[in-house]
């Protein structure tokens, strides 16, 4: 009897709440057709999707799809009459129709018992919201233009997101839609500006996309590289920006910097190298490989290519150091009782280019004046030694 008696109960709450389930869904419908207050029918759906039995029901997500697209078109239409609207909700709006929408599909897409797919709402709900789609790309720049760049990079992902969305299968975003590289350009700026490496290159690579970008794509990928302690991809990375844009300030000197700071100056002078095969008299280049070689003890080498570097241009003050230093390494081999004429010869030949440094870089006393004290030193010149031994002493 009682079992009977707790079964009629649970009919009954469950008709009860069939009723309820019933008339909400008829009052959004209402007030849908109404044409105002399609706050209300959101809410009215939203409040049912608070129970779980309700989670996977297509009808509370398209009515609250409608309601949500009625309140777009409120602002939308505002906009286009130039009336005050608040701009940062038509683009709310956009993201919370994607969300809805794409919920709605996954939905959809779910078997029945035997595991059957009968898609009811992609096609026409995939039509409708790819009408929407531009304006997470404007959402996007809108709150970039703010420098809210976490909400810009969200609206740029959601943009670039909607590709992998089964709902627009068919579409091709990525091959079909030329914003999608500056999209995911937009993305990556976002997330260096926000210094975090993993967003930054999160759609770096959909981003080399945009050449007119690249160098930029480029040098926020290294940097998160650099900050994620990478070396391999770092490396990798600043090669591929060498080797696009080799006289770019940002590439070649930091692959430079990578080698030296290790010791492998054999590899920073085959990148020097590199660079002169596409442009042999670019000064920087030159210098370059002229301290490579002064590095590895290729002192010969270095004079040569020191004083061919300062007859391209005889401003560049390291050019001269290069050259001086390496004239006063050739001679600390040397035995001084048996090669005392050719020590002389080498300290009067480095002299010139040591003094030319002297005034080029009147700044770095601790280069030249060490050099200057041992060449004056060793060609007697007194007056001028005295004047080096000064200096020192300070």
């Amino acid at each position: 009897m009682k079992l009977r008696i707790y079964s009629i109960l649970f009919l009954l709450c469950f008709t009860i709440y069939g009723y309820s389930q019933r008339r909400q869904l008829q009052e959004a419908r209402v007030i849908i057709k109404s044409g105002k207050d399609f706050g209300k029918a959101e809410k009215l759906m939203t409040d049912l999707l608070k129970d779980s039995v309700n989670q996977n029901n297509m009808r509370i997500y398209d009515l609250w799809l409608q309601s949500v697209e009625k309140q777009y078109g409120l602002v939308n239409e505002q906009m286009y009459k130039k009336l005050s609207v608040d701009t940062t909700r038509l683009f709310m709006l956009t993201r919370r129709i994607f969300m809805i929408g794409e919920r709605l599909d996954s939905i959809d897409m779910l078997p029945d018992k035997k595991g059957r797919v009968n898609l009811q709402y992609r096609e026409d709900n995939a039509e409708r919201l790819n009408t929407y789609r531009p304006n997470l790309f404007f959402g996007g720049a809108y709150h970039l233009r703010k420098n809210e760049f976490k909400k810009a990079f969200d609206f740029f992902e959601h943009y670039i997101d909607c590709d992998r969305q089964p709902l627009f299968s068919g579409y091709d975003y990525l091959n079909n839609d030329p914003r999608m590289s500056e999209a995911a350009y937009w993305a990556t700026y976002c997330g260096y500006r926000l210094q975090d490496p993993v967003l930054t290159l999160r759609y770096a690579k959909m981003a080399r996309r945009d050449s007119s970008k690249l160098e930029y794509t480029l040098q926020y990928a290294t940097d998160s590289w650099a900050k994620l302690k990478d070396d391999s991809s770092y490396v990798a990375t600043l090669y591929e920006g060498f080797r696009h844009f080799p006289k770019s300030g940002y590439f070649f000197p930091r692959i430079i910097d990578y080698y030296s700071s290790k010791g492998n100056y054999e590899n920073a002078l085959a990148v020097a190298n590199e660079a002169l095969s596409t442009d042999s008299l670019y000064p920087l280049f030159m210098l370059v490989k002229s301290t490579m070689l002064l590095n590895l003890g290729r002192n010969e080498e270095c004079l040569d290519y020191s004083q061919r570097l300062i007859d391209v241009d005889s401003r560049i003050a390291d050019a001269y150091y290069n050259a001086g230093t390496a004239c006063l390494n050739l001679s600390l081999n040397m035995d001084s009782r048996i090669h005392k004429k050719q020590i002389r010869k080498i300290h009067q030949r480095a002299l010139p280019y040591m003094e030319a440094y002297r005034r080029l870089a009147p700044q770095s006393q601790q280069k030249w004046a060490p050099a200057l004290y041992r060449i004056y030193f060793n060609l007697n010149m007194g007056k001028q030694f005295d004047e080096i031994d000064k200096i020192l002493k300070k």
